[in-house]
């Protein structure tokens, strides 16, 4: 016999409270005596505020959790890392993606010297078409590549032009 899904948790707080009523009536607390005529000076002898101790507590723990979650951060990193030096390739490069609909993608791959366009679906990978590099720059599927920069001779004038010439992007 299966319950419906609700039902369960309803079950489980009916039955807990059902389990916690002896102890709830057992307390008798309608007989316990209130004690108000104590003096104010046993009251101000407890401690009101937090101990020094529970502060140095609180701190500690705070540290802790702080220290697990930059460890959980470092290792995650590390685990990306991994996965991305070998997922990488030498040959392959994507060039563009167009999402067409729901799992339906264009993929614009560089495998060498050619240009290979596939088309991504729930039944798979299908390539549709192959360019030669030189075809896919006439049609202008690929982006000129930026000029070779001399390291040795700066763009401009300074510092600030030999710095441009050494962090170009290629």
């Amino acid at each position: 016999m299966t319950l419906p899904t609700f039902l369960r948790p309803l079950g489980a707080a009916v039955l807990g409270c059902l389990l916690t009523a002896p102890v709830a009536l057992a307390a008798n607390g309608e007989n316990t005596p209130l004690h108000l005529d104590q003096d104010a000076s046993s009251k101000a002898a407890s401690p009101s505020g937090p101990g020094g101790g529970s502060i140095v507590r609180t701190i500690v723990g705070l540290a802790v959790v702080i220290g697990v979650i930059y460890g959980l951060t470092w290792v995650l990193k590390q685990v990306k890392a991994s996965k991305a030096q070998t997922a990488t390739g030498g040959g392959l490069e994507t060039l563009a993606t167009l999402p067409l609909g729901t799992n339906r993608t264009l993929h614009l791959v560089r495998a060498g010297d050619e240009v290979v366009l596939l088309g991504s679906g729930e039944a798979g990978v299908t390539p549709i078409r192959t360019y030669g590099e030189h075809e896919a720059r006439a049609l202008g599927l690929l982006e000129d590549e930026l000029p070779e920069v001399d390291d040795m001779t700066p763009e401009g004038t300074g510092f600030f032009g030999w710095l441009r010439a050494r962090t170009v992007i290629r």
